[in-house]
């Protein structure tokens, strides 16, 4: 299932350093793309939480920024377009004892994969989902995405958008997400702070990360963005308050926030409302309870 898999030393029961996540192969993102300090944020956090790297998947769909997890020494798995979500589901609750983040981009997560978003928020599984949000589709070179402001030209839209842009952070709390976060690609250790925040959380947690285009995407570049993001702890924000956690959530002009706008610890993960998870351990763990005839008759009919 890995499309990158841990070395032998990284495998072992023993905790990781955030050395032990870096990979051998380098990323091929364009020179100065904000996923490049996404992906050491990721790894940053997960070495500074001491998580083994062997308890560790990243899955993700299609786009620049799904090719993350051949660049993470740990698990991983590139799926398909929009699907990551419900693939990493099903891998949490086939082991609900591995750390399980998902990464893709605003066109992958906000656009096909837009349902999938919904009913994973409602579920409230057990997962950290990282989007690097461009507003722009980077692999394709350049066509609007559903988080591209109204007005904003690009290859396919070259007389302006005529569409409003989805507001993911207000969308995944009224979904039932019960950690959302945004980050920005230049302000790394706070990134980090929050990507940790979300991997110890318990549930849905969403991190909506501004990571700029630098080759496709001309108006929400690093200078545009530096001088709006504001965080949220300077704001006096309080992340338990619905109202002005979807307030804050909608705020886009001279000052967008970032930082952690809603925090629920009072709802039950996915792993949680399911019995048969309840005892015997994780079901990868388990014995198979049919016989080794059974299982290749089965996989025979699926194959």
């Amino acid at each position: 299932m890995s499309s990158s898999t841990p070395t032998e030393s990284s495998a072992q029961p023993a905790a990781a350093t955030t050395k032990d996540f870096k990979h051998r192969i380098h990323p091929d993102w364009c020179p100065g793309c904000g996923d490049f300090s996404v992906l050491a944020a990721i790894q940053t956090a997960l070495g500074e939480l001491n998580v083994p790297a062997h308890k560790v998947a990243v899955v993700s769909g299609i786009g620049c920024s799904s090719n993350l997890p051949g660049y993470i020494n740990c698990y991983g798995m590139h799926t398909l377009h929009g699907r990551a979500l419900p693939v990493a589901t099903g891998l949490k609750l086939g082991n609900h004892e591995m750390t399980v983040i998902v990464t893709g981009g605003d066109g992958d997560g906000y656009g096909i994969g837009s349902a999938h978003f919904l009913h994973t928020a409602r579920r409230n599984a057990n997962l950290t989902y990282i989007v690097m949000d461009n507003q722009i589709y980077g692999l394709t070179t350049g066509q609007t995405s559903p988080t591209s402001v109204k007005g904003m030209k690009t290859k396919s839209t070259p007389f302006g958008n005529v569409e409003n842009p989805i507001m993911p952070v207000p969308l995944a709390i009224v979904a039932g997400a019960t950690y959302v976060a945004r980050g920005y690609s230049a302000k790394q250790k706070h990134l980090v702070e929050m990507i940790k925040g979300a991997i110890l959380h318990k549930g849905f947690a969403l991190v909506d990360v501004f990571s700029p285009c630098v080759t496709f995407n001309k108006d929400n570049t690093y200078l545009w963005f530096n001088k709006r993001v504001k965080m949220l702890d300077e704001l006096q924000h309080d992340p338990g308050d619905f109202h002005a956690a979807m307030e804050r959530g909608y705020q886009w002009g001279d000052v967008i926030p970032i930082g952690l706008f809603w925090k629920r610890e009072d709802l039950p993960a996915l792993e949680d409302c399911e019995p048969v998870l309840a005892d015997g351990g994780p079901l990868a763990h388990r014995t198979a309870r049919i016989s080794a005839e059974q299982a290749e008759a089965l996989r025979k009919e699926l194959m």
